[in-house]
């Protein structure tokens, strides 16, 4: 979407009954609210990627616009790689079967199905967590004596 296109999407709402204008496409989003007290005027926010010019400058927008035009990136998510291995109950997450033992796993080692990789304790219960895959330990994704929720993430193995 460039400066035109959002210069018209401003005239489309301005003549129209709405007071607030959302639109999300990919990595585009563009919100619009008429102010209360005057609906020639608006406050816009617009966060893009590539498809809008940053260049654009607050001394060219209209005078019917309250606030400049905000452009922010959008977060780059981090899509990984591997199997996750979820908690299947609520409760207290353990790494080892006491606190002066070595942890089950650690990251980097590897693990067949059925090897035990924690402890969850629910209700004074000891639950062995063990894996349903094989491959290596890349990732712990919580922290000893923590508490976890049900499908909470806790190893990602590849």
């Amino acid at each position: 979407m460039n400066y035109d296109n959002v210069k018209e999407l401003i005239g489309i709402i301005n003549n129209s009954s709405f007071n607030e204008f959302e639109y999300k496409k990919g990595d585009f989003y563009v919100k619009m609210k008429k102010n209360s007290q005057n609906n020639s005027n608006y406050s816009v926010q617009t966060l893009a990627s590539q498809n809008f010019d940053p260049k654009i400058e607050s001394s060219i927008i209209p005078e019917n616009i309250s606030e400049p035009i905000t452009i922010m990136p959008q977060e780059k998510v981090e899509i990984k790689s591997g199997n996750l291995v979820k908690a299947p109950i609520v409760g207290t997450f353990y790494q080892s079967s006491g606190p002066d033992k070595p942890p089950f796993v650690k990251v980097g080692d590897k693990v067949k199905e059925g090897d035990l990789l924690c402890i969850i304790e629910a209700m004074k219960i000891m639950n062995e967590i063990k894996s349903p895959y094989s491959g290596e330990i890349v990732e712990i994704l919580v922290s000893n004596d923590n508490m976890v929720e049900y499908n909470q993430p806790l190893f990602r193995i590849v």
